[in-house]
């Protein structure tokens, strides 16, 4: 039953334009994007040096309250956390930086510290969007579309890649190159929508010996 639903999504995907395919996603992405007040998902990201050629993995719980507070629990590497509170955002990172833990203010925009906002604050106003067909991620059929920033004052990355769920909207993956040509992929598992989330995971206390950063 599965594959016949996404069979019949990706038929139907081809059958329009890729432009019109392009617009329809992005206004699928902003809306359900509008509609989210909290979320609750596992992730996974792999992030590639190209200086290096190596690839660094990780895995663990990301939760997001409204746009101004975040929680990702890492549980490979173990212990590592970034937390925004709704006033400050915290990266407490022991495995790559122990010792210390980085403070800075959470910003005005609309978007705050939701990690999605970055692709659907205003997209078709600030990226050109190109679509790159279908794929599945997760067994859900998706829309790929690729975003290059239009202008050189509004590049939070030199491109990036999103899959937008066929049915929800959800963006269900998306990988970021920055300039230098480092790139982090992203996939989201067991997402959920507007889903109880746990209030003490918003907060954050710096351990005892560790020395606080404000940036």
């Amino acid at each position: 039953m599965r594959t016949s639903i996404i069979a019949a999504a990706l038929l139907a995907g081809a059958a329009l334009p890729l432009a019109a395919q392009s617009t329809a996603a992005v206004d699928r992405a902003t809306a359900a994007w509008g509609r989210i007040t909290s979320l609750r998902a596992g992730f996974q990201q792999a992030v590639t040096n190209p200086l290096t050629g190596r690839t660094e993995t990780a895995r663990g719980e990301y939760q997001q309250q409204g746009r101004t507070r975040l929680a990702v629990r890492f549980t490979d590497p173990a212990g590592d956390r970034i937390v925004a509170d709704g006033k400050h955002l915290w990266l407490y990172l022991p495995s790559t930086t122990p010792g210390q833990v980085l403070r800075s203010p959470i910003g005005e925009g609309a978007g705050g510290v939701d990690v999605t906002a970055q692709f659907l604050s205003s997209p078709k106003t600030r990226f050109t969007i190109t679509p790159q067909g279908t794929a599945t991620v997760g067994g859900r059929a998706a829309d790929v579309l690729l975003l290059v920033p239009k202008h050189a004052d509004d590049r939070p990355f030199a491109r990036a890649t999103v899959w937008v769920d066929a049915k929800d909207g959800l963006i269900r993956q998306f990988e970021v190159t920055d300039g230098q040509g480092l790139t982090r992929k992203v996939t989201l598992t067991d997402v959920r929508v507007n889903a109880k989330v746990d209030p003490s995971a918003f907060r954050f206390s710096p351990p005892r010996g560790v020395r606080v950063v404000d940036r």
